[in-house]
Parts: C-alpha cells; sequence; structure tokens
C-alpha cells in the first residue's frame, strides 16, 4: 500500500514521539534507585560516588562509540556514492597519502588516550579503600550469604531469600545493614565454591574466592533499600542468592545493632536469626 508524503510524514513523528515517550519513561524508571526497573535501559540510578564515577565514564564512552559510529557510517556512504562503478569508471591508482596514513595512526591513538586516562583514574577509585568508618564481612556460600560485624561486637547472621518478599528473587529475611555517608570496607570470600558480591547502584562487584580475603568499598549517600545478586556462576542456585542492602541514618543503625547483638546472644546456635526486623 503506498503512503503519500504527509502520511510518511505523519508517521515518522509518531515515531519520533513514541521515541521520546520511551526515553523519558526508561529516564524516570533510572530515577528508582537500588533496583532494576521494567523499560530501563540505562544504568542503575547512582547512590554512591565510586558509582557516580562509573556513570561519568560510561557516558564519555557513549559519546565515543556514538562518534566512531557516524564516522565510519559517513565513509562508507562517501565510498558507496563516489568510487561506485557507475561514477567512478576509472579507478585512480593511488596507493599511498601520507596525510590520511598518519591520520589513521594518530588519531585512534589519541582515543584510546582519551578512554585510558578516564578509566585508571576509575580503577584507582575503586581500589584505593579510605579509611573506613565501619567494617563488614560478606561469606558467599551455596546459596546464601552471611554477614559478620567484626567492629560492632563480632555478631554473625545469614541472609536467604525469602520467597514471600518483594521484589522478587531480591528480598531477603536479613538485610544488611549499613549507616548513610559513612565509609563502608566490605571484605569479602567464599566458604565452598567462588561467588560475586555486586550491587550495581553502589557500583561494586567483587569475587568471594574460598581461602582469600578480598576488598572493595562503598559510601552511600542515600537511605533505601539496595539491591544486587551473586554474579558468578557457582551452582544450581546461583539465581536464588540476593544481596539486600539497608541504609539507614546513624542513630537507627546503631539501634539496629543493639537489637541484633541481643538476638544472636538469644540465638547463638541459630544461624538464620532474624535480626532484620530489628532495622524495620
Amino acid at each position: 500500500m503506498k503512503m503519500s508524503k504527509g502520511q510518511i510524514g505523519r508517521r515518522l513523528l509518531g515515531l519520533a514521539v513514541a521515541g521520546v515517550a520511551l526515553v523519558a519513561g526508561g529516564a524516570a524508571y533510572a530515577e528508582e534507585v537500588g533496583q532494576p526497573e521494567s523499560w530501563a535501559f540505562d544504568l542503575q540510578a547512582s547512590a554512591t560516588p565510586v558509582m557516580d564515577s562509573i556513570m561519568r565514564f560510561h557516558n564519555w564512552l557513549v559519546v565515543i562509540i556514538t562518534v566512531i559510529t557516524l564516522f565510519v557510517l559517513a565513509l562508507l556512504i562517501t565510498v558507496v556514492v563516489r568510487f561506485n562503478a557507475k561514477t567512478n569508471p576509472v579507478p585512480s591508482r593511488t596507493t599511498h597519502n601520507t596525510l590520511i596514513e598518519v591520520a589513521w595512526t594518530l588519531i585512534p591513538v589519541l582515543i584510546l588516550v582519551g578512554i585510558a586516562v578516564p578509566s585508571f583514574r576509575l580503577l584507582f577509585e575503586e581500589l584505593d579503600i579510605p579509611k573506613a568508618d565501619l567494617t563488614v564481612k560478606a561469606t558467599g556460600k551455596q546459596w546464601y550469604w552471611s554477614y559478620a560485624y567484626p567492629d560492632n561486637g563480632k555478631f554473625e547472621f545469614d541472609s536467604l531469600m525469602a520467597e514471600n518478599k518483594q521484589p522478587r528473587l531480591l528480598g531477603v529475611d536479613n538485610e544488611l545493614v549499613v549507616p548513610v555517608n559513612k565509609v563502608v570496607r566490605v571484605q569479602v570470600t567464599g566458604a565452598d565454591v567462588i561467588h560475586s558480591f555486586a550491587v550495581p547502584a553502589f557500583g561494586i562487584k567483587i569475587d568471594a574466592i574460598p581461602g582469600r580475603l578480598n576488598e572493595t568499598w562503598f559510601k552511600a549517600t542515600k537511605t533505601g533499600m539496595f539491591y544486587g545478586q551473586c554474579s558468578e556462576l557457582c551452582g544450581k542456585d546461583h539465581a536464588f542468592m540476593p544481596i539486600a542492602v539497608k541504609v539507614v541514618s546513624d542513630q537507627d543503625f546503631l539501634a539496629w545493632v543493639e537489637g541484633a547483638k541481643k538476638k544472636f546472644a538469644a540465638n547463638p546456635e541459630n544461624s538464620f536469626a532474624s535480626a532484620g526486623t530489628a532495622a524495620q
């Protein structure tokens, strides 16, 4: 069926409006901090300075990739239009062009330098752990996480996926509770196989390896619930060992610690004791 120019214009306008609506909707969903959202196409909204840096680096790479793609597309179109057999029946016998050879050597080098400098800066920011206000130890097990607070009485509890809690596959019985605007050092290890401790909104992802203690850090700047998952294939229930971090005020954190100490003192043999309810 043939369409008039007006119909084609209206179709294109409709597609453009739908695209804008989709982008706006995705941006709105991206503002939901701490968990994945339907129709979101960008990174999760940031809740730490490190994640802020990751997002800036990501956006910078998108600009570079877009410019390179458009440039290569323009070259391809130019070749197709100007150097086909009909338009250019007598091909050029040029074999060397000093300017072009220098350009296609120098420009990629400059692009790589433009990527490497912020990349190394970001790596140093992630790996250079500042003086910690709180240390938490996370141990990956088949298939749940155990958390210990060596700075606050050395109590420990397990965190398992709760089937009756939302969001689906992310809710747990006992959340990892930390104070807001504090540097939290996370020591990570594995009890059986290799796991991976990852919370996208914090910009952290580090392997939990048996017999080895890895470290990462974050400084949550917003209160609320933040979710992650084990990001290493670790067995049949790999998809069912979520990470839930509850960021609270200093006063709420101190109250939670006192409540957790009492609960675990009352149930020293119960590794599944419900400490998370004390923060609710």
